[in-house]
């Protein structure tokens, strides 16, 4: 071989080698850039979950301490101010046992949060009572129903199938036939209702473990007008109106004010207070937004978590769309 080729061949081999360090060191590189971002995330998913169970207990106290005081609940207490978007150092400025100093990011953490009655809504349970289709809470969905313009054939399709999945032993059916039990208002797709049918029906109805009735405190005009038989919407507005002067602090007081429909006012479909809320809770770190959504049960003084949903959402593709859940 001449001495050119051997030269050639040692710059070519010089390359090679030069090629093959560069890719490992490349590869080590991506590696443990990885494992970083991996550490970084798993790190402030768990801060992130530490705070908002932080700010449950937070809410739940809140509930207590209303509970405390007793009367009946109406959106002028404390627990129904939302706290709107604040950095997490304002909280920990206070904390005079260093938790706010372990918290490095704590400038660039931002908390907000909601408590929201659940029985200002309709609750879709009430539409069966001991293993049959409840008639009090049939009208009321009926008149919610036709009020939205929704077809009753659906309405009939959606009590025949929450009974069927409360009770399959009344039908003699396998159970295997029987349509899944919903636990939110996302799901009643389960029982039949097409999606448009579900979103509009989201901003008047709940899925509640017991029955329970409407608080006339927190409700929406249309809500009430279809829990109450006998009143019509212009009647459920002027109560609104009137309890943002004065909540009512009973049943009596509501009846009160429309003698005539006071028998409607207490056949129990309605009431001045709240056993069920729902907590909002989001967190957001720099590009990271996680928010949790809890179902909670006061009886008495004890606030109890009934369920915990937590997901990560994703920041809007363009100004102004709000966040999608991941």
């Amino acid at each position: 071989m001449s001495r050119f080729a051997q030269r050639g061949a040692a710059i070519l081999t010089a390359m090679l080698t030069v090629t093959l360090v560069a890719s490992f060191a490349a590869a080590a590189l991506w590696q443990q850039w990885r494992a970083v971002e991996v550490e970084a995330a798993t790190r402030a998913r768990l801060q992130a979950a530490w705070i908002l169970t932080g700010a449950l207990d937070w809410s739940r106290l809140i509930l207590r301490e209303d509970a405390r005081a007793g009367g009946a609940d109406h959106l002028a207490e404390p627990w129904s101010v939302p706290l709107k978007e604040a950095r997490l150092s304002t909280f920990l400025a206070a904390d005079s046992t260093g938790a706010g100093e372990a918290l490095t990011d704590a400038d660039n953490v931002f908390l907000s949060g909601q408590i929201t009655d659940q029985q200002a809504l309709l609750n879709v349970n009430n539409l069966v009572e001991a293993g049959r289709v409840s008639e009090t809470g049939y009208r009321s969905f009926q008149r919610l129903f036709e009020l939205l313009g929704l077809p009753a054939a659906q309405l009939n399709r959606l009590a025949e199938n929450l009974r069927f999945a409360s009770d399959i032993s009344t039908d003699n059916r396998s159970a295997s036939q029987a349509p899944l039990m919903p636990q939110e208002v996302d799901q009643l797709g389960w029982l039949g209702l097409p999606p448009a049918t579900v979103d509009t029906l989201k901003p008047y109805v709940t899925l509640l473990p017991a029955r329970t009735p409407v608080n006339l405190n927190t409700a929406a005009p249309e809500v009430i007008y279809a829990a109450v038989g006998s009143i019509t919407l212009a009647d459920a507005q002027e109560l609104v109106a009137r309890r943002s002067q004065s909540p009512f602090r009973g049943i009596t007081d509501v009846a009160r004010l429309m003698p005539q429909h006071a028998s409607s006012f207490t056949e129990g479909t309605v009431s001045v207070s709240s056993r069920f809320f729902e907590v909002r809770g989001r967190l957001r770190l720099d590009a990271l937004v996680v928010e949790e959504r809890s179902l909670v049960q006061r009886e008495g003084l004890d606030v109890r978590t009934l369920r915990r949903q937590r997901g990560v959402l994703e920041p809007p593709s363009a100004p102004g769309l709000p966040f999608a859940a991941r």
